[in-house]
């Protein structure tokens, strides 16, 4: 969910102004678009931004796809919203957007809250999506998502920045990176981290406590592939296969990252991500 923690500066969350703006009702979401191909819509987590979850992706998936993707309230260019999230609002602005570049089919790469969202406007525009790509998913938070969740939120609301960041560091990275950061690295991930936790991050997680899309998984009608970080001590990986299997005929890989596999191992995940997507048949009638 949060933005990358070990190369902080290359997140395009700024810090928190002290008199934050908001977005009127309607204002859309700032939006990233490049490459040319098959519409490949994406959805970021919790407290990250599309530059931020997807950047190390981007430049693997151009070359071949249109892809668009859209920053949620409170993080990237998008200000903050007065509003509660919902998932509604956040798949509504993303086929929107998809929308307005022309795009009549697309593929839908979500991860972590970005996979709730990327499941509910499958299970809504089931004849739009070609495909669904899931990293680090989860369909509800159980007991200790949410009261995780919870005192995120509660941090992130207080604007103890610091305090987050060395909270959240033990959740995103997996025990094995966390252990190979020395005392000094250690402290500078955590200043960078603190540096770029976006002012909606509370919003985000506001919603990662109430996200319930168990009933949407059987409604999914699109090739998917699941992508569990096995490392994972945010949500953790039995959560995440449930998802796979509430999906008919899901396809499953393992990835040996923490919650940050643009972080932790992205060539790896840049692989898996561009396989599926390969494999896929050309889309008919993908432009409007």
């Amino acid at each position: 969910m949060p933005a990358h923690p070990q190369t902080p500066t290359s997140a395009a969350d700024s810090p928190a102004a002290p008199t934050p703006a908001h977005s009127a009702p309607g204002t859309p979401f700032a939006r990233t678009v490049a490459g040319s191909g098959p519409g490949v819509l994406l959805a970021h987590g919790a407290g990250g931004s599309i530059a931020g979850n997807y950047g190390p992706l981007l430049d693997e998936l151009t070359p071949t796809h249109r892809v668009v993707g859209v920053d949620y309230p409170g993080t990237g260019a998008t200000p903050r919203t007065r509003t509660p999230l919902t998932l509604d609002a956040l798949a509504d602005e993303l086929v929107a957007a998809a929308d307005a570049e022309g795009l009549e089919t697309f593929a839908v790469s979500g991860y972590s809250l970005g996979t709730a969202v990327a499941v509910h406007l499958a299970a809504r525009h089931p004849q739009r999506v070609t495909a669904l790509v899931l990293t680090a998913p989860f369909a509800h938070p159980d007991t200790r998502t949410r009261l995780t969740a919870e005192v995120w939120r509660g941090l992130a609301a207080s604007g103890d920045r610091d305090t987050l960041a060395r909270f959240l560091l033990p959740l995103a990275l997996s025990p094995a990176a966390l252990e190979s950061l020395s005392a000094e690295d250690l402290e500078a991930t955590v200043r960078g981290t603190a540096e770029t936790v976006p002012e909606g991050s509370a919003d985000h997680v506001d919603l990662v406590a109430r996200v319930d899309v168990r009933a949407d998984l059987a409604r999914i009608t699109a090739p998917t592939l699941v992508i569990t970080t096995t490392e994972d001590q945010l949500i953790p990986p039995a959560l995440q296969r449930e998802v796979a299997a509430g999906i008919t005929g899901a396809r499953t890989a393992d990835l040996a990252t923490g919650h940050l596999p643009f972080a932790e191992n992205p060539a790896q995940w840049r692989r898996l991500i561009s396989a599926f997507l390969g494999d896929l048949p050309a889309p008919q009638g993908a432009r409007k």
